[in-house]
C-alpha cells in the first residue's frame, strides 16, 4: 500500500479523448461523508438544534442538492425516492443514466434501460448526547456511475452545501473497458489524489491527508477545518455573552470532538 500525504499538483487534462470499443464498463464510486459539530448546552438547545437540522436538511432540500449534483455530472434522472424519518433524519435516492433515455419501456413505476445502473444517494444522521453539550450532524452521500460520467467534479459544490467541519472521501474505480485496439483500461482518467479535484481556496481552509492505493485504484482523503469561529458553533447563543474562560473551554471541547471524529478514535 502506498501512503501519500502531499497536496499534489492540479489535474492535467488529457489532450486526446480515449477511443473505446463499445460501452464504457468502468464503474466509478464516490463516497462523501461530512460532520458538522455544534455546541448546544441545555436539553432544550439540543432538541432545538436537531429540529433545526431536520428542517434545514429535509428530504426536499436534499433532493434539490442531488438534482444539482446530477446536472453537474451531465447525468439524466430516471427516478427519485425520498423519505423523512421520525424522530429525525432523511434519505434520498436518485436512479441516473449517462445519456438521455429515449424509447424507454416502462412497467408501472419501473424503468427498464441498459444504463439504469448508476445512482446517487444521501442519508442524514443528526445526533447528540445530553451529557456532552456537543451535537453533531452527519451526511453520507454516495455517487455510483458507469460510462464516462465521473462524480469528482461535484466535490466543491458538496463541501459548500453543508457546514463541513470534517470530511471523509473515498473514490474507487472498478472493472475494465477496452480501447479500439482491444487493450484493457482499468481507469479512463488521470488520477493521483482526490485533492486534485478540489479548488485551492477550499483546500486552504482544511488540513488534509491522503491514503491512496494506486495499484487498486483506491483513493482516500480526510479533511479537518483549520480555523474555528466560535460564534458559528453556538446554537441560539451569542459569543459576546460568554466570559473568556468559558469561550476557551467550549472551543477546546469542540476541537477535541472534531479531532476524535477526524481520527476515527477517542484521542482525548
Amino acid at each position: 500500500m502506498i501512503i501519500d500525504h502531499p497536496r499534489q499538483g492540479r489535474l492535467r487534462k488529457m489532450e486526446n479523448k480515449l477511443k473505446l470499443y463499445g460501452f464504457n464498463n468502468l464503474t466509478k464510486s464516490l463516497s462523501f461523508n461530512i460532520f458538522d459539530v455544534c455546541y448546544a448546552k441545555s436539553a432544550r438547545e439540543q432538541r432545538d438544534y436537531i429540529a433545526y437540522i431536520d428542517e434545514q436538511y429535509n428530504s426536499d432540500r436534499l433532493t434539490g442538492i442531488l438534482e444539482h449534483v446530477t446536472a453537474m455530472i451531465s447525468a439524466q434522472v430516471l427516478s427519485i425516492s425520498k423519505q423523512d424519518y421520525d424522530p429525525q433524519g432523511a434519505s434520498v435516492t436518485f436512479l441516473i443514466a449517462e445519456e438521455p433515455m429515449s424509447g424507454l419501456r416502462t412497467r408501472g413505476d419501473a424503468v427498464l434501460a441498459h444504463l439504469d445502473k448508476s445512482h446517487v444517494t444521501v442519508h442524514t444522521y443528526p445526533e447528540y448526547h445530553p451529557e456532552t453539550s456537543i451535537a453533531t450532524f452527519r451526511v453520507d452521500i454516495d455517487v455510483a456511475t458507469c460510462g464516462e460520467i465521473t462524480p469528482l467534479r461535484t466535490l466543491d459544490f458538496l463541501i459548500g452545501s453543508f457546514d463541513s467541519d470534517i470530511i471523509t472521501m473515498d473514490y474507487r474505480v472498478r472493472g475494465f473497458t477496452r480501447d479500439v485496439d482491444g487493450k484493457k483500461l482499468f481507469v479512463d482518467h488521470e488520477m493521483s489524489s482526490i485533492q486534485n479535484f478540489i479548488a485551492q481556496p477550499t483546500l486552504d481552509r482544511y488540513d488534509a491527508i491522503d491514503i491512496n492505493v494506486y495499484q487498486a485504484n483506491l483513493f482516500h482523503t480526510k479533511m479537518l477545518l483549520k480555523e474555528l469561529d466560535l460564534q458559528n458553533y453556538l446554537f441560539n447563543r451569542d459569543v459576546q455573552e460568554l466570559p473568556p474562560r468559558e469561550r476557551l473551554e467550549i472551543t477546546g471541547s469542540l476541537r477535541r470532538e472534531m479531532i476524535d471524529i477526524f481520527s476515527g478514535r477517542n484521542v482525548y
